[in-house]
């Protein structure tokens, strides 16, 4: 007997299909939009309703206003369909912004992979993909569409582009003049393309003179002739190369346009990536010389929002086939991409530093691979990362033999060796030991060879950035905020006033909490105290300076020593005479996994700068660890990165393997790891912590505050398990985001700055 219920509650029937209004909606009237919030669990497409009013607007790839819960909020307008995907009540949109379609679906689809690959929102990712809109920029583009007579005599549109453009008897070598590199809707059928690697220009191109010393010689590097022979017929290869210097005929801005170039003229698109302002300057020089300042786009955040965006159209309206920049320059929207190049992809600026923290490389090998283009990894030195992809087969490289090596690179001296400790009594003691001191006299005379200038990098900015009590070590800290004590400046030693580096009070008479002492002792020399230094050391010498807000680009050939820190070394015309590397072994001391491979990769840039041996070029190095050292003396980056390679898979350590980093307050860490539960399948992953970490464990907090203290767990998985980790630890986070159960924690996949 079947029991009857109490009470009948009417259940409404889920919502199907369209509400009815007059005149009927228009074709495809779903628009699936991507909300452009960072809110984890919001990270998915929702359904809106286009009215006719906003028909031919809406297309996909436009910015879009729409209504969610008591606000509107932009979004992206992804696709359209005939069907919504869910039974809730559907709203109109809004608006739409703009009906420039800047979201270009290999885009979106590249942000999609990379959301996925580092757990992250792909709101997020876009937010570094699609510059700001300028609507002054849209108009004025328009009008220049509408009068393209008028666009000739524009002036380029980047900054530090030339304002004369190699051509055929001075005539300006952009799109109008008929260059191959012009608009991609413009470029006729390419002809059966000529040797790639070819050092003699074409003769029959009209309006396209390149500059003879823009052009680099390929045949140098072993498998370059097949390698662009595949780019210009269309195909997608992969190789890696470390060139042996980065000046002269090597130089590394002639190599990347070059590059560009060829792809360019071969009728596909190139993307070319670089780590900073500096380096990007010098590339767009080497293109203005080779195609002309109308051929390409600009894309940095350094040049305000107006150039970038502009940059941005024309790159997304077919009016540019090549794109150069920094970081962001990866995701530039361009049609039938047949290169990928990035240069020093052990660069930390590669690094995005806001979430999803997504690493230049690897955007550029999830790109390459989705777009079938060609992928070209450049640097003075080799990664373990780059290793790693060599030796599976799936990166290849572009060799270059012994012989051509020995020839393009300085003589090496390492003053920790055996033979140059007998002949220096003070070496252990002495920051600028006998040999450096010669090495930069005998370069500023020019002994062995035309005198010019030398090169002295530095670890630190600054004058004296550290100090410790000089009776017992301990580090010299603030007593408001615990950081690091040092002097700004020579007044700041003479009177003996330290400067805190977090919160900038002074303070003199600093009495060590240990043993009580006053005296003070130097814990590093920034580049400030080593201009002073050698300035009385060498008293006819210019002393030139290259750090923090004033760093310099290129110098000339005159003999002067230029004092720089690392990563801010200016370009020497002719190559520098010699290169002192000081405070090697306080590099190699600092905390971290990548320290060692790091400084490796910062001497080999130095030491690209300097001449050849045969011209006299030498380069000195103060440190006393052999393997690194070693590597430098040998000019063997590829064998280090694979003994790196080689330790880190005996260990389980990254790239071996990959990491997720969680970190925030120990409760809200703890609680992460709880909801995201046991990883692995049958062998559950463990977790490695949390524990208290940085300036953080001991000290307090950078800025002063007293909040809880953060903590950090690690998890290390395999390759063949990444997919489902990712893929968990980003559910957990949009689950902890909709319950807001705890406070927010960071989560990054891959980290490369981990101690």
């Amino acid at each position: 007997m079947t029991e009857e219920p109490l009470f009948h509650i009417p259940v409404p029937a889920p919502v199907t299909g369209l509400p009815e209004v007059a005149g009927g909606w228009p074709d495809d009237p779903v628009a699936r939009v991507l909300l452009d919030s960072g809110v984890p669990h919001l990270d998915r497409e929702f359904d809106y309703l286009v009215p006719h009013a906003l028909d031919d607007e809406a297309r996909p790839g436009v910015r879009v206003r729409v209504p969610f819960g008591h606000q509107d909020v932009l979004g992206w307008l992804v696709s359209r369909g005939s069907e919504p995907s869910t039974g809730a009540k559907l709203l109109p949109l809004r608006a739409v912004v703009s009906r420039e379609q800047v979201l270009a679906p290999e885009v979106l689809d590249l942000a999609r992979a990379v959301a996925a690959r580092y757990a992250g929102n792909v709101a997020d990712v876009l937010r570094v993909a699609v510059p700001p809109r300028v609507a002054r920029v849209e108009k004025q583009m328009d009008a220049e569409a509408e009068a393209p007579e008028a666009v000739g005599t524009a002036e380029p549109d980047h900054p530090g582009a030339t304002a004369e453009a190699p051509g055929a008897d001075g005539a300006g070598s952009g799109p109008e003049a008929g260059s191959p590199v012009g608009p991609v809707a413009e470029a006729p059928a390419p002809d059966p393309a000529p040797d790639p690697v070819s050092t003699v220009p074409a003769a029959a191109e009209p309006g396209f003179r390149p500059d003879a010393g823009s052009r680099f010689d390929w045949t140098r590097l072993d498998g370059a002739t097949s390698f662009f022979r595949q780019v210009t017929a269309g195909e997608g290869p992969r190789a890696a190369v470390t060139v042996p210097s980065a000046h002269g005929s090597w130089d590394s801005a002639t190599l990347l346009t070059d590059a560009a170039a060829r792809t360019a003229e071969a009728g596909r698109a190139a993307v070319v990536v670089v780590p900073d302002q500096r380096d990007l300057d010098r590339l767009c020089r080497a293109l203005d010389r080779r195609v002309g300042a109308g051929a390409y786009a600009r894309l940095t955040a350094d040049d305000g929002p107006t150039p970038r965006y502009r940059a941005f159209l024309q790159l997304r309206r077919g009016q540019r086939r090549i794109a150069v920049g920094t970081r962001s320059a990866i995701w530039a929207p361009v049609p039938d991409l047949g290169l990928v190049a990035v240069w020093n992809d052990d660069d930390a600026l590669h690094s995005e530093p806001r979430a999803p923290y997504q690493h230049v490389r690897e955007v550029a090998l999830l790109r390459s691979e989705m777009a079938g283009a060609g992928l070209l990894l450049a640097s003075t030195s080799r990664t373990p990362e780059v290793q790693r992809l060599v030796e599976s087969g799936w990166l290849g490289e572009l060799g270059v033999d012994r012989q051509t090596v020995h020839a393009a690179t300085p003589r090496v001296v390492a003053t920790a060796d055996s033979w140059e400790s007998e002949r220096d009594p003070v070496l252990a003691r002495a920051r600028l030991p006998q040999a450096a001191w010669k090495a930069a006299r005998e370069g500023l005379e020019g002994r062995h060879g035309k005198p010019g200038p030398v090169l002295v990098q530095v670890g630190r900015s600054g004058f004296i950035p550290a100090l410790s009590c000089q009776d017992c070590g301990t580090p010299a800290r603030c007593r408001h905020c615990t950081g690091p004590l040092g002097y700004p400046d020579r007044t700041a030693s003479a009177r003996n006033e330290t400067a805190c580096r977090w919160c900038g009070r002074r303070e003199r008479q600093y009495e060590c909490p240990e043993c009580g002492s006053h005296r003070l002792r130097a814990g590093s020399r920034g580049v400030d105290r080593t201009a002073d230094e050698l300035g009385r050391a060498f008293p006819d010498t210019p002393i030139l300076s290259s750090s923090g807000d004033h760093i310099l680009s290129t110098v000339d050939g005159t003999p002067a020593l230029v004092v720089a820190t690392i990563g801010a070394e200016p370009v020497a015309e002719g190559g520098y005479a010699a290169a002192l590397l000081l405070d090697g072994d306080n590099q190699l001391q600092r905390e971290g996994l990548r320290t060692p491979g790091q400084v490796l990769s910062r001497w080999f840039a130095a030491a690209a700068l300097v001449r050849p041996r045969q011209d006299g070029g030498v380069a000195v190095v103060t440190a006393s660890q052999e393997d690194v050292v070693g590597a430098l003396v040998r000019m063997d980056a590829a064998g280090y990165a694979s003994r790196q390679l080689a330790e880190r898979r005996e260990l389980g350590l990254p790239p071996a393997v990959r990491m997720a980093e969680v970190s925030g307050p120990a409760d809200a860490v703890a609680a992460f790891m709880d909801l995201v539960g046991p990883l692995g399948g049958p062998s559950p992953l463990p977790w490695v912590g949390p524990v208290p970490v940085g300036d953080d464990a001991g000290f307090g907090h950078a800025d002063g505050s007293t909040g809880p203290v953060r903590h950090r767990a690690l998890l290390f998985f395999p390759y063949s398990a990444a997919r489902r980790v990712v893929e968990s630890l980003r559910a957990a986070r949009a689950a902890a985001s909709a319950r807001r159960l705890t406070e927010p924690v960071r989560l990054r996949i891959d980290p490369v700055d981990l101690p």
